[in-house]
């Protein structure tokens, strides 16, 4: 519309020439490690609650969303070249490939659940409403800080934040993710206290005997 009324001379500049755009960056809920194990700690009398608050964890270590892990084949499931299993999937919402390896924990989760899944499919998973429904129970239960309303998309930005807080390549994260690009993985690439106190641990390790002979000749 402002071009056009340029061209007409309806008006002489654009008004809105010296503006800028900037986009909020939105905050991604994620669980910390010590949260992790207060799910886990956790006993239920409800079967589908323990259920729930598995398929979260799940998703905590594979990255997967909810519709990736209602949706997930045994035959995704295979050994790969390094002898290690993987999920070898794409991911519902993009068709974008997603290959992570199945942890100690998420291999567990698996075994858990083989013997009650139905057909193909790994796991028989509940609705999302009911599945979130659980987990605002379950962060309760678990003394989860009350300001982080638990639903299944905190599990994804959970292994994003917490896989590249433990030192794995953005690369890796944004393909193990399924991501399209560097730029959407980025957003999980959250300085936390703990990645800071981890990597001045690692400058600490480097520099002690060069620290220790500057301290000899003070």
């Amino acid at each position: 519309m402002i071009d056009i009324a340029l061209e007409k001379d309806l008006i002489h500049k654009n008004p809105f020439r010296e503006y800028e755009i900037t986009m909020q960056e939105k905050d991604r809920g994620y669980l910390l490690k010590e949260e992790i194990e207060q799910l886990l700690s956790c006993t239920f009398k409800s079967k589908t609650r323990e259920l729930v608050r598995d398929l979260f964890v799940f998703s905590c270590f594979t990255g997967l969303s909810y519709i990736d892990i209602k949706q997930l084949k045994k035959n995704q499931i295979q050994t790969f070249f390094d002898g290690n299993r993987w999920i070898l999937s794409r991911r519902q919402k993009t068709s974008n490939p997603s290959n992570v390896r199945i942890l100690p924990i998420a291999q567990k989760i698996i075994d858990k659940y083989e013997s009650i899944s139905r057909g193909e499919f790994v796991f028989p998973v509940p609705s999302n409403t009911s599945c979130n429904l659980h987990l605002r129970e379950i962060s309760l239960e678990a003394g989860i800080d009350k300001t982080k309303p638990l639903s299944f998309h905190w599990a994804r930005h959970t292994f994003g934040t917490l896989f590249l807080t433990e030192g794995v390549p953005l690369e890796s994260v944004s393909k193990m993710m399924g991501h399209k690009n560097l730029k959407t993985t980025q957003i999980y690439a959250k300085i936390t206290n703990e990645k800071i106190s981890k990597d001045m641990e690692k400058i600490a390790c480097k520099f002690n005997d060069f620290g220790e002979r500057l301290v000899a000749s003070l």
